[in-house]
């Protein structure tokens, strides 16, 4: 056999293996970089899983219910007597005024406000 005869079928042979080698090593390589992500999810999911347990935890104490109730939805004890502090800006005005001036993208120069608060 001469030497190009037997180079071109050590060619076809290294040529079948590494066809035959890249289709499964494709597939393994994929399934690494998903693993990889499903056990990154998995580790999210668990510390996700701890938090509402502290969660539940936290909401099993009666005193922590009270108190979530009374923040949130200003519930108060029989005799108790509830105060509403209003400050200016939760006011419908002072909501428009807010709303004014987040419309106006730079608005008046600083010296122009501070010359309309001195009472023009």
């Amino acid at each position: 056999m001469s030497t190009t005869r037997r180079a071109a079928v050590l060619a076809i042979v290294v040529c079948a293996l590494a066809f035959t080698l890249a289709v499964p090593l494709r597939t393994y390589l994929s399934q690494r970089a998903e693993i990889s992500q499903q056990e990154q999810q998995q580790a999210h999911l668990r510390d996700e899983v701890a938090r509402l347990q502290a969660r539940q935890a936290a909401l099993n104490d009666p005193a922590q219910v009270e108190a979530e109730a009374r923040r949130r939805l200003q519930y108060v004890m029989p005799g108790e007597t509830p105060y509403l502090v209003q400050l200016p800006e939760d006011t419908p005005q002072g909501q428009q005024q807010r709303a004014r001036q987040q419309a106006e993208p730079g608005g008046a120069a600083w010296y122009e406000q501070l010359w309309s608060t001195v009472g023009h």
